[in-house]
C-alpha cells in the first residue's frame, strides 16, 4: 500500500519538488541539514541549512549521506521540510 500523503503534498506540483543530500539529522530537535539545489517554490538557491521536519516519522526515511528529494514550505518564519523521499 501507498504511504498517505498531506494534502499539501497532493497539492504541491513538480516544482515544488527540490534535490539534495542529508548532512545532519537531529531527531531530538526534530530537524534536518540538507545540502540542496534550488527550491523554487521559496526562490532559494543552492546551499546547505538547516530545516525542521513537519513530521518526526520523515526523518527515519533516511540516515546521512543519502540523496533525497524532498519539499520545502516558509511558515512562522521558520523553514520546515513538508515531503522526504529517498532519491531513486
Amino acid at each position: 500500500t501507498a504511504a498517505p500523503t498531506s494534502s499539501a503534498a497532493a497539492t504541491a506540483n513538480a516544482t515544488d519538488v527540490a534535490e539534495g543530500e542529508v548532512r545532519r539529522i537531529d531527531r531530538e530537535a526534530g530537524k534536518i541539514t540538507l545540502r540542496h539545489g534550488e527550491i523554487r517554490n521559496l526562490s532559494m538557491p543552492p546551499m546547505t541549512m538547516v530545516f525542521q521536519v513537519a513530521e518526526p516519522g520523515l526523518l527515519d526515511r533516511v540516515k546521512v549521506g543519502d540523496k533525497v528529494r524532498f519539499r520545502a514550505e516558509q511558515k512562522d518564519g521558520a523553514y520546515r521540510v513538508t515531503d522526504l523521499q529517498p532519491a531513486p
